[in-house]
């Protein structure tokens, strides 16, 4: 979204009408910006220029006679302004304190979303370390049932990915520990995108003959190690942390909130395609990728896990308090990428 040119007198008066905006939750007037908007600018001056600004599309009138309120592309002005103004994170022990260390992948990003939106007042979301550039550490094969067996794969750091898989039931313990070492030494050290693309070829080279077992894994290879993430790699905070917000207070506003965390899947795909990016991304209202999001803000950051990229952020309304929640997010994420490191 390319902002239209403005003068010093619209950008001053725009940004000030977004900073009174988002404190007050009240569509902005002139005469009470004249008064305590320290502009030092008259009544008619700010209401002209703001007529201006509305002509521009970067206010709009609720109603005839109310103030003005910003639009998407007033927001994203003010984001690009405030981008080098961030504001100090909370105290460092508090967001340590609410994210702790734990072994467990899944808990530690939890209690990191968690966080978030307890610090913040918006939904915390997270997610899981996109899988293929991890490096794969040990297969292991296990019996479920007398012809399915669990891939489980350990990927760097202790990530876990298991697969099931049909496999005949007269393939004994011995023989699927024989099987599990191959599998092993064909493919431990590489990526899991690398394995995608050769698992095939690798695997038929150490096929022994027309009845191995191995072959299972030779003919099913392209599909098997497509580990696309499901919904349940979606990291979501409390959405009690939103529904407080005055926007929420409609029910029309509530059911759009409930419709968003409803539909992980959309979310899933949107958080993974900023998995590909690196640092702090921020989408505002329009600029969202998916309906369900035109009425909020996404701010992300990317997180390390090895030479894997997971996302943290959180979701609110579009009239947030820019330079805290982008603060505050840039440190969660840079704090789960040591924590993780550690690991």
């Amino acid at each position: 979204m390319i902002p239209e040119p403005l003068t010093e007198r619209e950008r001053t008066i725009l940004l000030a009408t977004v900073d009174n905006y988002i404190s007050t939750v009240t569509p902005v007037g002139s005469r009470n910006l004249a008064r305590h908007g320290g502009l030092g600018l008259s009544a008619a001056t700010i209401r002209n220029t703001m007529s201006d600004l509305e002509e521009k599309g970067f206010l709009q009138q609720p109603h005839t006679s109310a103030g003005r309120v910003p639009t998407d592309k007033a927001y994203r002005l003010y984001v690009d302004s405030v981008a080098g103004c961030r504001q100090k994170p909370p105290p460092v022990v508090r967001i340590m304190q609410l994210v702790q260390e734990d072994p467990v992948l899944d808990i530690m990003l939890r209690r990191a979303a968690e966080a978030l939106g307890v610090i913040t007042k918006e939904l915390g979301v997270g997610i899981a370390p996109v899988v293929g550039e991890g490096v794969l550490e040990h297969v292991d094969l296990i019996r479920v049932s007398s012809e399915r067996i669990m891939l489980v794969l350990t990927i760097q750091h202790g990530l876990v990915k298991t697969i099931f898989v049909e496999l005949d039931s007269r393939v004994d313990g011995a023989q699927l520990d024989w099987l599990a070492s191959r599998l092993n030494e064909r493919l431990c050290g590489l990526t899991l995108s690398e394995i995608r693309r050769s698992a095939s070829v690798r695997l038929k080279q150490a096929v022994e003959a027309n009845d191995d077992p191995l072959n299972i894994f030779v003919q099913s290879a392209d599909s098997l190690f497509d580990l696309e993430e499901s919904s349940s790699d979606l990291i979501l905070g409390e959405s009690s942390n939103l529904a407080s917000q005055p926007e929420f207070k409609h029910e029309q506003s509530l059911r759009s909130l409930i419709m968003l965390t409803d539909r992980k899947h959309h979310l899933l795909e949107v958080m993974r395609r900023r998995a590909g990016d690196e640092g702090l991304t921020i989408t505002i209202g329009s600029e969202n990728e998916i309906s369900e999001l035109s009425n909020f803000t996404v701010i992300t950051d990317t997180y390390r896990f090895g030479k894997m990229k997971g996302i943290i952020g959180v979701i609110g309304p579009t009239r947030m308090s820019y330079s805290r929640v982008i603060s505050v997010v840039e440190y969660t994420s840079r704090l789960l990428s040591e924590m993780l490191g550690k690991g």
